[in-house]
């Protein structure tokens, strides 16, 4: 039977600090394998596998498509890129983003609890937003043991308090005491018990195979959910609605994947983009209905030359109005309105 071998980390603002803290405590006999994602800038090279290789017991590497997953080692995802597990082998992929990030843990635990179950360990570590609360109820669904830092230590605490206000998290611990509790976890049998539906199960699947660059149309993805009248922030696609126990999460018919708090963000993002086209174009017509102006001015005609002047300044005026739009325009989501509300 087999043991609980597969460890799925994740971690973002923060994260490197716990992943550290994580590495310390894990023994050079730890008999499982362990997959981490940390939300990195895409052109930012990565240091990380060295950093845990010297401050931990076990090897750290960014693997390649297709390696062959051994134990006693750590596989983190290469920046710009997906990882997943598939028939004990390593799936380094460039999908669609989901939550505006690739890797994203997401991604990462909802491969592994597709095809691995109860085999599978997710721990959640520090971060902002949501990522990993989708994968982690996936992890559940299939039987696996669900563990969060606890938020009271973490120096981003919204991921762990996400995850653990949807899925019925097993521990919430310091991560100073993980690796003595997973030392433990790993010797224990794998059971087959899963709480999921057929219909849940086709769609996990289904994004499964979307992250790992499957074409989400062709497969059939609009109709897993319900059409809403909301674009994606990415590329303007039509979304669907999609439902995992009292959470919601949206998908485009591209591939992209946001939770409710990530799509706020970057719709929120969308419109002071647009906000600052919009001003640039505004400003490029005062300049180019100046220099009209200037020409008009310099061969003598001076009416067309002050109806132009006076078009300038009209656009100048409403310039102004979106410059001040830009100005306090916020970037929203459900940490930022969360947080103002403490303050308050």
């Amino acid at each position: 039977m087999h043991k609980k071998d597969i460890i799925v980390v994740g971690a973002s603002a923060g994260g490197v600090n716990a992943l550290i803290e994580f590495v310390k405590f894990l023994p050079k006999n730890f008999d499982a394998s362990i997959f981490v994602v940390l939300h990195l800038h895409p052109s930012t090279p990565s240091n990380l596998p060295a950093i845990l290789s010297n401050l931990g017991t076990l090897k750290a590497v960014h693997p390649e498509d297709g390696d062959k997953i051994k134990t006693r080692q750590i596989y983190i995802a290469p920046p710009d890129h997906h990882l997943l597990v598939e028939n004990d082998r390593v799936l380094v992929r460039k999908g669609p983003k989901e939550n505006r990030f690739r890797p994203s843990v997401d991604v990462l635990f909802r491969s592994a609890a597709y095809n691995y179950g109860s085999r599978v360990i997710g721990i959640v570590l520090s971060g902002m937003l949501n990522d990993g609360t989708s994968g982690m109820w996936s992890v559940q669904q299939m039987g696996g043991i669900c563990m969060v830092q606890d938020p009271a230590e973490a120096l981003y605490d919204s991921m762990p308090s996400n995850v653990l206000n949807e899925v019925d998290v097993d521990y919430s611990i310091p991560v100073a005491q993980m690796g003595a509790v997973l030392q433990e976890l790993i010797h224990e049998n794998a059971s087959n018990m899963q709480d999921i539906t057929p219909e849940q199960m086709e769609l996990m699947k289904m994004e499964v195979v979307i992250a790992a660059n499957g074409n989400a149309l062709e497969l059939g993805i609009l109709e897993k959910g319900n059409l809403t009248p909301f674009t994606c922030p990415e590329c303007h696609g039509a979304l669907i609605r999609l439902t995992e126990g009292t959470s919601v999460r949206f998908r485009c018919h591209t591939g992209h994947a946001f939770s409710a708090s990530t799509l706020l963000a970057g719709v929120t993002e969308s419109i002071e983009e647009q906000l600052w086209s919009t001003m640039r174009t505004f400003e490029e017509a005062i300049m180019l209905l100046e220099q009209i102006a200037n020409t008009f001015k310099n061969t003598g005609k001076e009416d067309a030359a002050e109806e132009f002047f006076k078009k300038a300044e009209e656009n100048r005026k409403r310039s102004k109005v979106l410059h001040k739009m830009v100005k306090t325009q916020e970037l929203l989501s459900e940490d930022v309105v969360d947080r103002k509300e403490v303050a308050v």
